[in-house]
């Protein structure tokens, strides 16, 4: 920890206690899984062109019946569905009876002739750490380390993010900051609990991202001119500033959906956990439609865990770690709720960095939808040359940004 960043910490230690935000409700679910039956195509008027679309056929009561009659014969319980027509299926939800394994029930309903695929519902986990709190209304912004790193003050000459749309797929995120006031262009939630207090893992990871600049207080995100999708998928599991975010795919894909039909520029996924096809598959129409996804590594697990071992992904570590593209990772103050500050660790908040920074490269870019990979000091990975990466290197030297 840095001498300013340990200084800040000791002195306001004693009051995180008093401050802490209050506890958020956690749910407690039982085992379930995706079946995914195919969606009917748009049909063709004569003489005219295409009309209605995915699951406007009258095809869809037909659908239920038969994820009903799959579930019966293999012992389960149709619980709800979630029409997905931007990959072509009608994701239905089965509860798996206590005692028997979700993945042995997966792989029992994928071998039914009428089903396109099936999986188990698995949990992701965000990839953050608090460590101390800050006061309101103290100029943090010489403490971030993309400051100095990144040259942020110069960065901001060139580009500040406007007019890019960056989906923040997380927990609940506080509105009402002073740092985050009208930054959030709108706010979704599919957790299926929405009545909560905001949250301390996607409160953070949106002022990272678009803290406000110039307003006299607090932090300035990378990309303080860009609007946030905050979209709630993942849940704060108790209270406190060191509570863990979690998540489930099922939670996940519904708000990865909607960021792809949102046309979101940037798709941040601070989070990290097991393969799942549905949510490839929802990745993969995003990246194809021009948006930058961006994930966390996690150490622990292979590859640095799903999404980020996903080709196309940009992987993000906050110490060098095989493919994965490096940035600033520890001691990185920014927005709590409350209307609160806190310094906080974790490749979570240095992938937040740069779906920022990704959307000052998108603002620059003449060509709306193109994808450009971050640059960084060897190909395919490494620490990330933020000025190359926004403006080029050939004019990094002249921006006065060369390292």
């Amino acid at each position: 920890m840095s001498r300013a960043a340990r200084a800040i910490g000791l002195a306001l230690l004693v009051v995180a206690a008093l401050l802490a935000p209050p506890a958020a409700a956690a749910g407690a679910e039982g085992a379930r899984i995706l079946v995914m039956l195919r969606l009917a195509p748009p049909h063709f008027r004569a003489g005219s062109s295409y009309g209605g679309g995915y699951g406007e056929d009258g095809s869809a009561a037909g659908r239920r019946r038969i994820a009903a009659t799959v579930a019966r014969r293999n012992g389960l319980r149709l619980v709800g569905n979630w029409p997905m027509p931007m990959i072509g299926v009608d994701c239905f939800i089965l509860e798996v009876p206590a005692g028997r394994s979700a993945d042995a029930a997966a792989a029992a309903v994928a071998k039914d002739a009428a089903v396109e695929w099936s999986e188990a519902i698995t949990r992701f986990e965000a990839q953050g750490r608090t460590t101390a709190q800050a006061r309101p209304n103290d100029p943090l912004y010489p403490a971030q380390p993309v400051t100095r790193r990144w040259h942020l003050t110069a960065l901001h000459r060139l580009a500040t993010g406007r007019g890019v749309r960056i989906a923040v797929i997380d927990s609940k995120v506080d509105e009402r900051h002073p740092d985050l006031a009208g930054q959030v262009s709108l706010a979704r939630d599919f957790t299926g609990d929405p009545a909560v207090a905001a949250e301390n893992h996607g409160t953070g990871i949106a002022g990272v991202i678009a803290a406000r600049a110039d307003n006299g207080m607090g932090i300035v995100g990378v990309a303080p001119a860009a609007k946030l999708l905050a979209l709630r998928a993942c849940r704060q599991e108790g209270g406190g500033p060191a509570a863990p975010t979690a998540c489930d795919s099922l939670s996940l894909a519904r708000a990865v959906s909607f960021a792809v039909e949102q046309r979101a520029d940037v798709i941040n996924l601070s989070l990290s956990g097991p393969p799942s096809r549905l949510l490839e598959t929802l990745l993969r129409a995003g990246i194809d439609r021009g948006a930058m996804v961006v994930a966390a590594v996690d150490p622990k697990l292979a590859g640095g865990g799903f999404p980020a071992s996903m080709p196309g992904v940009v992987a993000v570590a906050e110490a060098p770690m095989g493919s994965a593209y490096v940035a600033p990772g520890r001691d990185i103050p920014t927005t709590q709720p409350g209307g609160r500050w806190y310094l906080v660790n974790g490749s979570s908040y240095a992938a937040a960095e740069v779906s920022g920074l990704l959307a000052l490269r998108r603002e620059r870019d003449a060509k709306p939808g193109r994808r450009a990979m971050p640059v960084s000091a060897r190909p395919g990975g490494g620490e990330i040359d933020a000025c190359a990466t926004v403006v080029g290197k050939g004019t990094c030297a002249t921006e006065g940004m060369a390292p």
